[in-house]
């Protein structure tokens, strides 16, 4: 079965099919032929886990990752994260969930209520979350508790503290005022897909008295889900870009045939379901989903409303790469595609034709492709219900990163002018900052790490935490970052590069780097610095490591087009290289130094 086809049926139906599968359980080896990425996953609860860790292997198969569970015993997450040697870190996962019901929470409020439960509750969980850190460096993923339906104030416990109501509430806003503060820690919100389905649905109160079950049967598959859409963002599988149609889709109407004044924005009929549709496209720009237009119709019709309509939204500005021709749309997404230098599996295309979405689906069968409503007014809620925009952390290079993709589309434009690519790289008059990794750039660092899959020499995912210790070892490890900009703006953060002092040789621990800025050189001042800092420290060659994975397959020959020699090979592809230090000559590099900082640790 398709991985997107999969996801996206199963998230149209809001319960999911809890029976169905369950039933996918028992081919989990088939669909393991799939895997791209192996994930550690350690379940600590107060409830039963045992339905919810099969369903989270069988969803986290159909996306791809081989998903190995630990599952604590019942009731025992002190007993579990406070003892360094029990089973939980002998497991050593990469996530650790801690589910914590909302059923037993309840009960002890009631055993022993006071002024500041919520707080001393918070402050207990962060002891775990602190217990955790010190043994493990897995991302620790809290679950938040689901507001019960008792009120024995009714609408009045909304203002009285010591209320049961109020208290879960304030545990939920406790708990997220501390994970904020927290490198290690992410929030599952269970109270978000009690609300969205109901509360009084969530839990099966006899299924509770049996079997200790978290939520009903049926919406198990809704917490599962959103526990793998969780671990998938963390770890790089998200969505990049929205590919959007524009005639009934963005706007009612046909912009060809009705003209400017003819279509349907604002609040007259269903002008205002488009208003508000455009809005929700618009915050995703805004956290930093690329956009982009694909549209059968004349360049001067389409963009007309971008530039000229009162009630547009959406802005000329906001759109990285502008499509509008009478090509088919698979042929013109793969286009968007390789100007964005993205995968193709990070794509999702909104269009209101259900020919349209055949024929990409068919054609492109990686990109991801909703089923859209007739009615404009439900579009917001059929593809928020996907949560395929799920994310894990959030930086101002995120918010930025829109923008900065629609400058590299600009970049693409103007290299045709030129015969000689020599040319067309002195002409963007590029400066680059080499510097060693601080404190503000650790979440952009990290999260670079976790979802760079084609330039990445080894595929180690090293987590905020790794890479804080890496930044604080002065000694032996050289972890850096480079930055580029050129006269069409900034690119950001585009590569990371960790070098470990070991013995009389400098180790490429870790090289990975943006594929928006291949063929700018900058791979060659890199490794120019790489080598500059091998003689700096007085060490006789540099070595480093090429791991296969299912995407890098372009770095293959990486070391061998810098003079490296070829020292061992294993039976997986995994090879060893090795370069003495003074045989190898630098490299040609089109650009400014802006700084160039190895040694000095923050």
């Amino acid at each position: 079965m398709d991985v997107r086809k999969f996801h996206l049926e199963q998230n149209n139906d809001a319960t999911f099919n809890y029976f169905k599968l369950m039933k996918e359980v028992k081919r989990l080896g088939d669909l393991k032929a799939k895997i791209d990425r192996k994930v550690k996953l350690a379940f600590l609860a107060d409830c039963a886990t045992q339905h919810l860790t099969m369903l989270a292997q069988v969803i986290g198969a159909n996306r791809g990752l081989d998903i190995e569970v630990y599952e604590a015993g019942y009731d025992t997450i002190e007993l579990e994260a406070f003892n360094p040697s029990s089973a939980l870190y002998a497991f050593n996962p990469d996530f650790i969930v801690i589910l914590k019901s909302a059923e037993k929470l309840k009960h002890k409020f009631y055993a022993a209520p006071h002024a500041d439960a919520a707080g001393h509750m918070v402050q207990h969980l962060s002891s775990i979350w602190n217990a955790i850190k010190t043994h493990s460096r897995a991302t620790i993923v809290q679950s938040t508790f689901v507001v019960p339906l008792e009120r024995p104030f009714g609408n009045y416990g909304r203002m009285l503290a010591g209320a049961l109501d109020q208290f879960f509430t304030d545990v939920n806003h406790k708990l997220v005022e501390a994970a904020r503060s927290e490198r290690q820690v992410v929030l599952n919100d269970v109270d978000f897909l009690a609300a969205a389905v109901g509360r009084r649905n969530w839990i099966d109160e006899k299924m509770w008295a049996l079997a200790k079950e978290p939520c009903a049967l049926e919406y198990m598959p809704l917490l599962a889900h959103n526990l793998v859409d969780l671990i998938g963002s963390a770890i790089g599988k998200v969505v990049k870009c929205v590919v959007l149609d524009l005639d009934n889709t963005l706007w009612g109407g046909v912009i060809g045939d009705d003209g400017l004044e003819g279509i349907r924005l604002g609040d007259l009929e269903d002008g205002e379901a488009f208003v508000a549709f455009q809005h929700f496209i618009l915050g995703l720009k805004r956290r930093g989903i690329i956009l982009a237009v694909c549209s059968k119709n004349d360049h001067h019709n389409a963009i007309l409303p971008f530039q000229s309509h009162p009630e547009m939204v959406l802005k000329e500005t906001d759109i990285a790469v502008f499509v509008a021709n009478w090509n088919n749309k698979a042929d013109n997404i793969h286009y968007i595609q390789q100007t964005l230098n993205i995968g193709l599996d990070s794509i999702v295309f909104l269009d209101d034709n259900p020919f349209e979405r055949d024929l990409v689906r068919k054609m492109l069968p990686e990109v991801i492709v909703p089923e859209m409503p007739e009615d404009p007014s439900q579009y917001i809620r059929v593809v928020a219900e996907l949560n395929l925009f799920e994310t894990a952390s959030f930086s101002e290079a995120d918010a930025e990163r829109a923008d900065m993709y629609r400058v590299e589309a600009q970049r693409e434009q103007a290299k045709t002018g030129f015969e000689r690519i020599e040319d067309y790289l002195l002409s963007l008059d590029m400066v680059i900052t080499l510097e060693r990794f601080n404190a503000f750039n650790l979440p952009r660092i990290a999260q670079l790490i976790q979802r760079s899959n084609q330039f990445n020499l080894t595929t180690r995912r090293y987590s905020e935490s790794d890479c804080e210790q890496l930044m604080n070892d002065g000694e032996n490890a050289f972890p850096f970052t480079l930055t580029l900009e050129d006269r069409f703006g900034n690119y950001g953060l585009i590569s990371v590069v960790v070098l470990k002092r070991v013995d009389s040789e400098l180790v490429i621990d870790e090289y990975l780097m943006s594929c928006r800025v291949l063929q700018r050189g900058v791979e060659n001042f890199a490794m120019n610095g790489i080598f500059g800092l091998a003689r700096q420290l007085g060490l006789t060659s540099v070595r480093g490591s090429y791991i296969p994975s299912k995407k890098n397959g372009m770095v293959k020959d990486f070391y061998a087009g810098f003079g490296f020699e070829k020292i061992h090979e294993e039976s997986d592809g995994t090879t060893q290289w090795l370069l003495p230090t003074d045989a190898y000559l630098d490299q040609p590099a089109l650009m400014r130094t802006g700084t160039l900082d190895f040694l000095s640790s923050t």
